[in-house]
């Protein structure tokens, strides 16, 4: 069973002020929860996961929109890394699509699914790339309907895995952190669009969520 990085329940985080957190975000944000750089050297480590199951065939990285954008791109340069680096190299090909399921902070009942090239990946070992996964049941969509294409192989790498009794058990093949029942924001993860252009992940203010509703 893949395992990620676990953070505690009781684990509440770093003081902001030890922090670089842009100024118009500081009065919404309680804590730093995952620093800037302690995602990238758990995010290199998972490159190197990654090439040793499928570097032996081309890879098609599909990135999850738009939560998923800075992980994806991080992700990828660290895999080119060990392309130009290591004793064997595939290429890396990127397509994308866009899931929405969430307003506000609860999840929606319908999910949408925004991506026209699937029929693409027919034969092809596809690595999907995410942000955060909760309830898995936005990455069961996805994957059934990629099952409809007929990929060769398919893995999924998520940044975060929440512990929540709303799981019925999924579990991505790779696991950046794996975090308590947390609303959190930031490194492309949002609150109404907001919040992606912070480094750090972070734990949000109650009253935020109010001043950022829709």
């Amino acid at each position: 069973m893949a395992r990620g990085l676990q953070i505690r329940d009781e684990e509440i985080g770093y003081n902001k002020n030890l922090f670089c957190i842009p100024k118009h975000y500081e009065e919404d944000l309680e804590r730093v929860f995952i620093p800037h750089g302690l995602i990238l050297d758990r995010t290199e480590r998972l490159a190197r996961d990654i090439m040793q199951d499928m570097g032996s065939h081309h890879i098609v990285a599909l990135c999850v929109l738009k939560g998923g954008y800075k992980f994806f791109a991080d992700l990828l340069d660290r895999i080119k890394a060990l392309n130009q680096n290591g004793d064997k190299s595939v290429p890396i090909t990127v397509d994308f699509v866009r899931i929405k399921s969430y307003c506000n902070d609860s999840p929606t009942e319908e999910i949408s699914i925004v991506g026209e090239e699937l029929s693409t990946l027919s034969g092809k070992n596809v690595l999907v790339v995410e942000d955060i996964i909760e309830t898995g049941r936005t990455m069961k969509a996805l994957l059934s309907k990629l099952k409809d294409n007929e990929p060769k192989m398919v893995k999924v790498v998520s940044l975060l895995i929440k512990r929540t009794h709303r799981s019925p058990g999924y579990r991505p093949d790779y696991i950046g952190f794996e975090i308590p029942d947390k609303f959190v924001v930031g490194y492309a993860l949002d609150y109404n669009e907001y919040f992606r252009d912070l480094n750090h992940i972070c734990i949000l203010k109650e009253k935020a969520k109010e001043k950022y509703r829709i």
